[in-house]
């Protein structure tokens, strides 16, 4: 198909085109042509009495690019025929997008995996855990905030593990460490972990202790 006939298919059948579908075009393994063809089934309905000249008049496609692409979906598990008893008794065939829906329920259920063990690793749930609770609206703009100021997470959580050492929980004194860093132009915990080695050395002979060292009093 070309891009203006598929344009005109859209235009003329008011096609819907859910986003959540488009998103799956990849992992459906579609082409262009197959997915906007599975639209056109999609919006027909789940089950579609096989006629090739409804079809293609439709779709603005001869029989031979038709069965061309129902050849490929088929092959592809997406969709199957089905003869079935039509109210007289003549028997008919029809298109069925049982697979197509199977198909769509478990990429989905996938995805919702991924985000919930994607989200289980993320800053949101480190700080929650180490501070014992939820974090309010408030605080996870400010933990959005850090994040959109392209400060990392590996450096955000640094700064809370100086939080929790200095045994301070709450997001003012982390903000306030991160600005000290930020001024130092620390990116991540090998910047961190060179100061602390270097302010080791220089302190050694005073044996201070760097788990109570305080940033906030840092003025080198």
């Amino acid at each position: 198909m070309k891009n203006k006939i598929m344009i005109d298919i859209i235009k003329s059948k008011n096609l819907v085109v859910p986003l959540y579908l488009y998103k799956l075009r990849d992992r459906l393994n579609l082409s262009l042509d197959e997915f906007i063809f599975m639209m056109y089934l999609y919006n027909e309905g789940e089950l579609i009495l096989f006629d090739l000249n409804k079809i293609g008049n439709e779709l603005g496609i001869n029989q031979n690019e038709l069965m061309s692409l129902i050849g490929s979906i088929s092959g592809k598990n997406l969709i199957e025929f089905k003869v079935i008893d039509n109210d007289k008794g003549i028997k008919e065939e029809y298109l069925s997008l049982d697979n197509f829906y199977n198909k769509i329920s478990l990429l989905l259920m996938d995805e919702v995996d991924s985000d919930n063990n994607e989200n289980d690793t993320n800053i949101f749930s480190i700080i929650e855990q180490e501070f014992g609770r939820t974090l309010s609206p408030i605080e996870y703009e400010i933990v959005k905030a850090w994040l959109e100021s392209n400060i990392s997470e590996e450096l955000i959580s640094c700064a809370l593990k100086e939080s929790i050492m200095n045994d301070v929980r709450n997001l003012r004194y982390m903000d306030k460490i991160l600005y000290e860093w930020g001024k130092k132009g620390f990116k991540n915990k090998k910047d961190v972990d060179n100061h602390m080695n270097n302010r080791r050395k220089k302190e050694e002979s005073k044996k201070v202790d760097v788990f109570d060292y305080d940033w906030l009093d840092d003025n080198d």
